[in-house]
C-alpha cells in the first residue's frame, strides 16, 4: 500500500471501528452507477466537518487495488441494501477493488515559500514516485507529468484509475493571491481528467464551489454536489433525521435537544423519476432531509452536553473577507 497510489483500507477502517459510526457506505452505490461513463466527475462542497475526508476514505478503501476490503464492505449497508434502479442492477461489489486509485490531498503540497506551479510539481513527483515503485517496468518518460504517468498505466495494462482529491480548492485558498498559478492549476485538472480514457471515476472535495475563473472553465464536467443542493449524495452529506435519533436512543440524549441545537440544514434531494409529476403539483414532500453537523452530534453525544462545537473547527478568518463586502 502506497501513501498516494492504492492507501488501501486503514484510514477508513478505523472510522468503521471508531466508538461512533454512522454508516453511509450505500453512497458507493450511487457512484458506480456513475463510473466509467460521461458522468464519473462528482465535486463535493460542504462545510468543514461534515464527513468529506471519511468519504474520500470510503471510496479509497472501495476501489483500490489491493485494499482487500471485502471482509470490511461485507459487514456494512451496501452489501446488504436494495440495488436502487440508477445502478442498472449492478451488485455492490462490481467495483470493489477494481482501480489504482490516486489519493491527492492539496494542501498537504502548499508550502509558503513555494509558487502553485511548484507546488504542482512537488505533488506530481511524489504520487509519481509511487507509480514507479509499483510499476518499475513501465517506462516513464516525465517524472514530472501525472497526465502522462497515468497514460503510461492504461497503455500497458488497461488498468484504469479511480482519483480522489480532497481539499481541492486549498490552492484558492491559500494563494488566491498567485492569480496565474490558481490559473495553471485548473489548466492541470483539466489536463488530467477531462476526456480522459484513463480515469474510471474523479472524486473531489472541497468547500469553495466550483465556478468559472474568466476562461478558464471551470472543470465545468463536474456535476457538484454542494450543501445547498446535494442531490443523489444528500442522506450522505451530513447525519440524518432518523440518524440522530437512533444515536440519541444509544447515548440517553433528548432528541428534541440534540435536533433544536444542531438541526441547521434542509437540502433538496434527488426527485425520483416515478415522483416527480407528483413533485410538479406540490404533492411530494419526499425531496427534503433534515442535516446535522456530525461533528457537533458526536461531541455533544460523547460529552453529554449541549453545545456549539462547529464553530471551534475553525477561525473566523476565512469569513472576514466577505463578511466586509457587505453585499444586499
Amino acid at each position: 500500500m502506497g501513501v498516494f497510489l492504492n492507501p488501501g483500507k486503514e484510514a477508513f477502517e478505523e472510522a468503521v471501528n471508531s466508538k461512533i459510526y454512522v454508516d453511509k457506505t450505500e453512497m458507493v452505490l450511487y457512484l458506480n452507477s456513475i463510473v466509467k461513463t460521461k458522468q464519473k466527475y462528482a465535486c463535493v462542497s460542504r462545510p468543514r466537518r461534515f464527513g468529506k475526508t471519511m468519504a474520500a476514505d470510503m471510496l479509497c478503501a472501495y476501489y483500490g487495488i489491493g485494499a482487500d476490503s471485502r471482509g470490511l464492505f461485507e459487514k456494512l449497508k451496501i452489501a446488504n441494501s436494495e440495488v436502487p434502479d440508477e445502478t442498472k442492477g449492478a451488485p455492490w461489489d462490481k467495483y470493489l477493488g477494481k482501480f489504482d486509485v490516486i489519493r491527492i490531498v492539496m494542501n498537504r503540497f502548499l508550502n509558503s515559500r513555494q509558487s502553485v506551479y511548484e507546488s504542482l510539481e512537488k505533488m506530481q513527483a511524489t504520487v509519481i514516485r509511487e507509480i514507479k515503485k509499483t510499476y518499475p517496468d513501465i517506462d516513464l518518460f516525465d517524472d514530472k507529468n501525472l497526465l502522462e504517468a497515468i497514460e503510461g498505466i492504461y497503455s500497458e495494462t488497461g488498468r484504469q484509475c479511480v482519483v480522489v482529491i480532497d481539499e481541492w480548492d486549498a490552492v484558492f485558498r491559500e494563494r488566491a493571491d498567485d492569480k496565474e498559478g490558481c490559473r495553471e492549476y485548473l489548466d492541470f485538472l483539466r489536463d488530467l481528467l477531462k476526456d480522459n480514457a484513463c480515469v474510471a471515476l474523479a472524486y473531489m472535495t472541497g468547500i469553495l464551489p466550483i465556478k468559472k475563473y474568466g476562461k478558464h472553465s471551470a472543470l465545468n464536467m463536474f456535476a457538484e454536489y454542494s450543501m445547498m443542493f446535494p442531490k443523489e449524495l444528500a442522506a450522505y452529506t451530513g447525519f440524518t433525521d432518523e440518524e440522530v435519533r437512533g444515536l440519541c436512543d444509544d447515548y440517553r440524549m433528548i432528541y428534541d435537544e440534540v435536533s433544536n441545537w444542531y438541526d441547521g440544514y434542509l437540502v433538496s434531494d434527488y426527485i425520483p423519476v416515478e415522483s416527480r409529476d407528483e413533485y410538479r403539483t406540490g404533492e411530494y414532500a419526499g425531496h427534503k432531509i433534515s442535516l446535522y453537523c456530525p461533528l457537533s452530534v458526536v461531541d455533544a453525544l460523547t460529552t453529554g452536553r449541549i453545545m456549539n462545537y462547529w464553530n471551534k473547527t475553525e477561525t473566523y478568518e476565512a469569513l472576514a473577507e466577505f463578511i466586509r463586502r457587505d453585499f444586499d
